[in-house]
């Protein structure tokens, strides 16, 4: 039965983290969100088991009961999540704020969350009952089980429910195995099976009917198509009387003008003119890259100028697949051509291991509002691409912009992509007002805003396009914009508090081009912590939600602009408080012998579930940098550190003979503080690898070896709580609790706060500092009980 609860943990927590991700748009703040109000509700039904418990004390009915309940509750919950679009009452396309998926996580995770929680005090009880014993062993026990049923439910997931089931049938099965386990009679256990596989069967309706409920109330004006599942999330097809739109885990993909639309579409202008611009730029592109768009335009209006080949690099079959019947004829035709190369392979892993050169590269991607979509407009990506272009090859980006940049958040995001692409190339030419265009070369001279030079290349290759013409390459380059433009993504980012004030206003008479870029080495330094993007640092993926928050009016301006304004060295006042409470508590002879010890026990609990959740962000964000999509890889890596973990708790129980020595415990405090040191240090080289399996398999140790820190501390902590408290059920259930509140802590601060300003190796210090700071805590307040003696 401890197994089942650990697989129904991690299915439920997959299940819910990735139906919660499509209402959130993808976007990965809500990923620290979502895992926090996971922990908060469940360490609290921990507490919540162990109070009913103390009242009524017949755990094995209370299971009973609390399975029954979640067989109903599960289910429930993932058609709550998906009406939360209708109780948000924002605009299509508008992101939530970081308020609203707070509150609406907690809220809809609440009830089956405490269920869960409940049931590792009953199962901790029960164990301890059966064994006859009055220490923390069923506590610890019952912690291994779990961790092993976690590493279960993750494979199973990852490697086979995930293909073949929908999110109400995953609910259900692992509901309805628990619901088996508990049958004290065979026939029971016959008719709850049966009972379960027609639920199973029916549940097909019941996840389709959701479904359009969802997008009903996300996108009232719309009508679902078709939802297909796939690897990377669930894909959308909805229509608005001619046009349709693709949408990934509830993210815009593109829209397009509909099968019968033979002209080109409005939703296809903007892809129709980055082809046109981007293909003048080069005197002869021969070979060209596409790092997606193609769908939406790009691709057909590429072929229309004399190219030898165009490699297509688009993630997601199933996508491919999903828009074909409602793709316009020209986009369908180009698809076939014989000067196509379609690749199915993650943008990023295929420029950083492509074997050929190129003499342009495209890429048409969305603007970098989630980490996934940001690893395209960092530092590495723009010198993995540098790499695969001729000598005289083009780097062609885009991304959304407003006149002049009006706007702090606007011109902080544009300016970073500048900052960044000049970090790489020699010459970058930004063009555009409400869409800016981004050249890039090392080749003096080639990319250029010289309007009659371009006009001629477009005409001398005879294209014949319904949707650009020669002039508007005049409209496109007009020379006031451009230079204003330039002039403000030249001169923003070069002072520390740049990124909280308003851009520098231009003069009425920017000089030309060529007077700003020998102007430019004189310039002060760019701040390169808010004005670069990288791997490492995702300020552009900042301040993306940022402008987007600001457009739609989610609410979260001011929260991310406070968020701006975290500094390293805030972390050392609570550390000194913590520090000196220890320490006084030690000098209070009254309290010493119980509150010292005490407080500093849960302490390190409270740093150890910190401290491991927020090396697991920092990990799944590194990870997904490099890797690409971790939507599909959730249950593999929640498995390997859960392996860990179990592994850490077995090793703890068979070895260390006397498990209350607070000196044990302390060790792994430190041991634990050493390890994220360790992983600050290493991230950036396992992110630099050459190698997509080199990274993976650098990554999977990191979290392998997190758990088994992770997994080492809670027998000891428990059983060092419960020489001090002499409660086994309370003092399990405030260890877990305790525990869960801390990973909380330590999933919020990492991914809304850490991670995107102060960088992803930034949360590993972190974490090494939390540990550290226990560990001096438990040595002010004594290592082992002859202290508590002493007193």
């Amino acid at each position: 039965m401890v197994l089942l609860l650990g697989v129904a943990c991690q299915v439920g927590q997959v299940v819910y983290l990735r139906e919660l991700l499509m209402v959130f748009h993808g976007n990965e703040l809500s990923l620290g969100v979502i895992l926090a109000a996971w922990m908060i509700w469940t360490g609290i039904g921990s507490r919540l088991g162990a109070v009913v418990l103390n009242r009524y004390p017949h755990p094995l009915r209370l299971l009973r009961a609390d399975a029954a309940v979640l067989t109903l509750l599960m289910p429930a919950t993932v058609l709550a999540i998906r009406v939360l679009p209708g109780v948000f009452q924002a605009p299509p396309g508008a992101l939530p704020s970081l308020a609203e998926m707070a509150l609406s996580s907690l809220l809809v995770m609440a009830p089956s969350t405490s269920l869960l929680g409940a049931q590792f005090v009953l199962l901790a009880r029960i164990w301890r009952e059966r064994e006859g014993t009055l220490d923390a062993s069923g506590a610890a026990k019952t912690y291994v089980g779990e961790a092993w049923g976690n590493v279960l439910g993750g494979l199973l997931f990852t490697l086979l429910l995930v293909h073949y089931l929908d999110a109400f049938q995953l609910t259900l099965l692992v509901t309805g195995a628990m619901l088996v386990a508990l049958a004290a009679r065979r026939v029971s256990r016959l008719v709850i099976a049966a009972a379960a596989i027609v639920l199973m069967a029916m549940a097909p309706l019941l996840d389709s009917w959701s479904s359009e409920l969802l997008w009903s109330l996300r996108a009232r004006e719309h009508q679902l198509v078709a939802s297909h599942q796939s690897r990377y999330g669930t894909v959308s097809v909805l229509r608005h009387e001619d046009q349709y739109s693709f949408f990934q885990s509830g993210h815009l993909v593109f829209s397009t003008g509909g099968a019968t639309d033979t002209a080109v579409a409005l939703e296809e202008q903007e892809g129709v003119r980055l082809a046109h611009v981007a293909m003048t730029q080069h005197p002869d592109p021969q070979r060209v890259l596409l790092i997606g768009g193609g769908l939406r335009g790009t691709l057909r209006e590429i072929l229309l100028h004399p190219v030898t080949s165009v490699d297509y690099v688009e993630l997601d079959p199933v996508l491919i697949e999903a828009a074909r019947p409602h793709l316009p004829p020209g986009t369908r035709s180009a698809l076939a051509d014989s000067r196509v190369r379609l690749i199915h392979a993650d943008g990023r892993l295929f420029v950083k291991g492509g074997a050929r050169s190129y003499d342009l590269v495209i890429v048409d991607v969305p603007d970098p509002t989630t980490a996934v979509l940001n690893r395209h407009y960092t530092q590495e990506f723009f010198a993995e691409a540098r790499a695969l272009l001729e000598p005289d090859g083009v780097l062609a980006i885009g991304a959304i912009s407003t006149p002049d940049l009006r706007g702090s958040a606007i011109a902080n995001r544009n300016s970073t992509l500048y900052h960044t692409l000049r970090t790489v190339f020699l010459e970058v030419l930004p063009v555009g007002e409400r869409y800016l265009y981004f050249f890039a070369s090392n080749a003096p001279g080639l990319v250029t805003a010289d309007v009659p030079t371009l006009m001629a290349r477009f005409s001398e290759r005879g294209v014949e396009s319904e949707g650009f013409a020669a002039g508007h390459l005049a409209l496109v380059f007009d020379e006031g914009p451009l230079r204003r433009v330039n002039w403000v993504l030249r001169n923003h980012g070069r002072s520390v508090s740049a990124h909280l004030e308003p851009p520098p206003a231009s003069p009425l008479r920017p000089g030309t081009l060529a007077e700003q870029r020998s102007a430019e080495p004189g310039l002060p330094n760019v701040h390169e912590r808010f004005f670069v993007n990288s791997d490492l640092r995702p300020v552009g993926y900042y301040h993306t939600l940022m402008f987007w928050s600001v457009l739609s009016g989610a609410g979260d301006a001011v929260a991310l602009r406070w968020i701006a304004r975290v500094q390293w060295w805030w972390v050392f006042p609570p550390v000194a408080l913590l520090i000196a409470v220890a320490a006084l508590l030690r000098a209070a002879r009254v309290t010493r012998a119980r509150s010292a010890p005490r407080f500093a026990v849960m302490l390190a609990v409270f740093t150890t579930g910190l401290s491991t959740m927020t090396m697991q962000i920092a990990l799944l964000f590194a990870f997904q940098s490099v890797y690409g999509f971790v939507y599909e890889m959730v249950g593999l890596i929640v498995a390997l550190f859960m392996a860990g973990l179990a592994l850490g708790a077995m090793l703890t129980q068979r070895f260390v003979p006397d498990k209350s020595d607070r000196r044990v415990l302390a060790l792994v405090q430190a041991t634990v503080a050493v390890f994220a040191l360790a992983i600050g240090v290493a991230l950036p080289e396992a992110a630099g690898l050459g190698s997509a399996a080199g990274v993976f398999a650098s990554f999977a140790l990191f979290t392998f070896f997190a758990g088994v820190l992770n997994g080492a501390d809670f027998p000891l902590a428990a059983a060092c709580y419960l020489a001090l408290d002499r409660r086994p059920e309370r003092s399990a259930a405030t260890v877990y609790a305790v525990e869960l509140l801390g990973a909380c802590s330590g999933a919020a601060i990492a991914s809304v706060v850490v991670a995107p300003v102060l960088g992803i190796v930034a949360c590993a210090l972190l974490a090494a500092v939390a540990n550290a700071t226990a560990f001096v805590a438990l040595a002010l307040t004594g290592l082992g009980l002859e202290d508590d003696a002493r007193t």
